[in-house]
């Protein structure tokens, strides 16, 4: 079974997606924090990692700049309720495979994974 991290610091944002992920067939995983994250066994075991960029604590991306440090090859989409033009090309360029505003709906998210997974 495909393992996909949803990492947002709101409980009800990765309560939802978790179980949406999970009645989509995938393992889901969630985490409060980047750090959380970075710390788990999830980052060697996920196929895709849906980041939130403003979180409390380290925001999304240090995460993603963390990762690429540390040579993980997960597929990144990034999600955020505040999608400035910089902060989308910042997450783009720091490898993210898509962008997503919040909220954003299943099949937008779902095609997202799908993407991501063909890349791999």
């Amino acid at each position: 079974m495909i393992t996909v991290c949803v990492v947002d610091d709101d409980f009800s944002v990765r309560k939802s997606l978790s179980n949406l992920l999970k009645s989509a067939g995938y393992r889901a995983v969630s985490f409060a924090s980047g750090e959380e994250f970075l710390s788990s066994t999830a980052v060697d075991e996920s196929a895709c990692v849906l980041l939130d960029l403003k979180m409390i604590g380290m925001q999304g991306l240090e995460v993603q700049h963390r990762l690429h440090e540390a040579g993980k090859s997960l597929g990144v989409i990034c999600m955020s309720a505040h999608d400035d033009d910089d902060s989308v090309q910042r997450a783009l360029a720091a490898g993210a495979v898509r962008f997503l505003r919040k909220p954003f709906s299943e099949d937008v998210l779902l095609a997202s994974i799908m993407a991501v997974l063909d890349r791999r």
